[in-house]
């Protein structure tokens, strides 16, 4: 058998090609096996979907015969799409879509052969698709610099605290979230021999994307600034309600928040609690308790008094505070993760450290999730009272 041009016998020729073949497709699907890319599009469509269908008067469809309201369905999610565009590229996308509906109908009005209307509508989609494209990676980098500076806005390693093991992670739901977490030290006055205590503090803006991030920021900014030794947490809290009630658009854009004020050396965590979920209080024996004495989330009512409760933690015992993100993400069925799961792997923990608390904690509930797209961010918070 002869050899190829290139000196290699055609078993080296395919060889190779099949080599290509499979380097390309990793490119393209980043490695990703084919179930995953599935589950992928599949929860990206069914967002996608949700998105348009918004648009639709579902009970006034449902008088209308299947035909008919199978048209109205398509009617609607075409304009619901098409308004999605920029007034020039709708035009632009109806002129293509009229010379489809020449090729079909085998007219040309052009006075072009069959074959260019075809190449044509194809080309004009394509063309179409790039400049959408081209706005979204603009707009994905301006999300990753917005995503870099939320990023400084927390902290990325916790405090050391004498004593104290502490662990956090957030994940948002889109580039960036309305999620917030921090905690440092309120050292005290100079000269005042008065032991530094811990700030807790994990919110969560209503809201996702862009606008939660932005109230974040300004969460974030007041957080720091008004939090010093001298103001008790409760006052804190309360100037951070009434902040927040100054730009909340009438409560429309309203935070949850749990604050938690902890003493190294008395071990007493004294707490108020702002519409969020509960934290949960794991103590060295397995028992779980709920932190559930609470308020209004801020950003409600100017003026709102919130009460302080608080606890005695013990050496052992894990202070889990959560997002509402957590308990409300979703598995492929769309099932929630809850909190009774929570609970149960809750008993499980070995509570080795903060740390592999956590870990245990997120794989768990990524276990849970699996490849389901996730429509609310995520943010875990553990404090481990060390032996």
């Amino acid at each position: 058998m002869a050899a190829s041009p290139s000196g290699k016998g055609p078993f080296a020729t395919l060889a190779d090609a099949v080599q290509r073949m499979s380097n390309f497709w990793n490119r393209v699907s980043e490695g990703l096996a084919v179930q995953t890319l599935w589950s992928q599009f599949f929860s990206e469509a069914h967002a996608s979907y949700g998105l348009y269908q918004r648009e639709i008067d579902w009970d006034a469809l449902q008088q209308e015969s299947r035909f008919r309201r199978l048209l109205k369905i398509s009617r609607v999610l075409f304009w619901a799409m098409l308004m999605k565009l920029s007034p020039a590229r709708r035009v632009f996308l109806l002129l293509v879509f009229l010379v489809l509906l020449c090729f079909t109908l085998n007219i040309r009005p052009f006075g072009i052969p069959r074959e260019s209307e075809f190449l044509m509508a194809i080309g004009g989609l394509i063309f179409l698709l790039a400049l959408e494209l081209a706005d979204r990676v603009t707009m994905k980098r301006d999300l990753e610099i917005a995503r870099e500076i939320q990023r400084w806005l927390v902290p990325q390693t916790p405090p050391r605290v004498p004593g104290v093991d502490i662990a956090f992670l957030s994940r948002p739901a889109n580039t960036v979230g309305g999620d917030y977490y921090d905690a440092f030290l309120l050292d005290g006055a100079p000269g005042v021999a008065t032991p530094p205590r811990l700030l807790l503090v994990v919110a969560d803006v209503a809201g996702k994307s862009v606008p939660a991030a932005l109230l974040m920021a300004t969460f974030q900014a007041s957080l720091r600034t008004l939090a010093s030794p001298s103001v008790p947490l409760i006052e804190l809290v309360a100037r951070m309600n009434d902040y927040a009630c100054a730009h909340s658009l009438g409560g429309r854009r309203f935070t949850t928040a749990f604050f938690a004020e902890f003493d190294p050396a008395t071990h007493v965590l004294s707490y108020i609690r702002a519409g969020h979920n509960p934290p949960v209080l794991r103590r060295r024996s397995g028992e779980l308790e709920r932190l559930d004495e609470g308020d209004l989330p801020m950003g409600i009512r100017p003026g709102t008094h919130f009460a302080t409760s608080s606890k005695t933690l013990c050496p052992g015992d894990l202070l889990i505070i959560f997002s509402d993100g957590i308990v409300e993400a979703v598995n492929d069925r769309d099932e929630e993760f809850g909190d009774a799961r929570l609970f149960s792997i809750l008993k499980t923990v070995s509570a080795e450290s903060a740390t592999g608390t956590l870990r245990f904690l997120n794989t768990a509930l990524a276990d849970f999730t699996g490849t389901a797209r996730q429509h609310d961010d995520m943010t875990w918070l553990v404090v481990q009272v060390e032996h």
